[in-house]
């Protein structure tokens, strides 16, 4: 296995297919093309884990991550690492909720948009542009 961090995927709506909750032990099926790259990844023998809110509860932390560990291995052919906190070797996070930004600058990986070009414009200028 590589040293060079971890890949961080998020299940629900990324990994597996989410509409609505239906209990923290029900999963949705399977996002194809995202079991596809992460059995890639594997083969490749990088860390891949999954990264879910749904284990941040002590109270029932053991029955979610058996489950998880459930769906995986029948989707995954494995059960992978679980986790829902983010630490210095997280090297990637592929999740259908968040936005990549520049290091340091705030600004937008897949391109500002006009409202954070003029929010920039107004902290460069240091001028209240919206009142």
């Amino acid at each position: 296995m590589h040293n060079d961090g971890w890949i961080g995927v998020d299940l629900d709506g990324t990994l597996a297919k989410h509409t609505k909750f239906e209990g923290e032990t029900q999963i949705g099926k399977p996002v194809p093309l995202m079991v596809v790259r992460v059995k890639k990844w594997l083969r490749e023998g990088k860390d891949v884990r999954i990264f879910t809110a749904r284990v941040a509860n002590p109270d029932n932390k053991d029955i979610v991550v058996n489950a998880i560990n459930h769906w995986c291995i029948l989707h995954i052919g494995k059960a992978l690492p679980i986790t829902y906190k983010k630490d210095h070797k997280m090297i990637e996070l592929w999740d259908d909720r968040a936005k990549q930004v520049i290091p340091n600058t705030g600004k937008l990986v897949e391109g500002p948009e006009w409202f954070e070009n003029l929010m920039a414009e107004q902290a460069e200028s240091g001028e209240e542009i919206l009142k």
